[in-house]
């Protein structure tokens, strides 16, 4: 279940009522789920995926691809989906995706993806809400 946030961007006021407590951990406090562990990985329907937290359209099922990283992979976001920050957490430089509306944490975006953006948006599955197009089984 989603819910907007604030148009602030806020947490709390009704965002992400509704998450599981391992969502509310990665969502807001940068937790990263078991790798191999989410049934987005094997999702091939067509549709959006959106954040869990408050709703926003993210990816489109046509930029995700089989990384072999054990998180849900898309080579290129929509267009205002997210945006990024810098995380030095752990001893090492990465870049970390955020949903531009929430700010809620999805994952981390790598150099090391397919054509033709050459990048590795690679997101939390429970951070994600997948919602079939139209004329796909729910």
């Amino acid at each position: 279940m989603t819910q907007s946030c604030d148009p602030n961007g806020q947490t709390g006021s009704g965002c992400g009522v509704g998450l599981t407590p391992e969502q509310w951990r990665i969502l807001h406090e940068h937790g990263t789920e078991r790798p191999g562990s989410s049934p987005l990985n094997d999702e091939k329907r067509a549709g959006i995926y959106a954040c869990a937290a408050c709703g926003r359209p993210l990816f489109s099922s046509e930029a995700k691809y089989d990384s072999g990283s054990g998180w849900p992979s898309f080579f290129q976001p929509l267009s205002g989906g997210v945006e990024t920050t810098q995380d030095s957490r752990y001893g090492m430089v990465r870049t970390e995706v955020h949903c531009a509306n929430c700010k809620g944490h999805l994952g981390h975006v790598f150099p090391d993806g397919p054509p033709p953006t050459g990048l590795r948006y690679c997101m939390n599955g429970l951070a994600l809400d997948f919602r079939p197009a139209e004329g796909e089984k729910a």
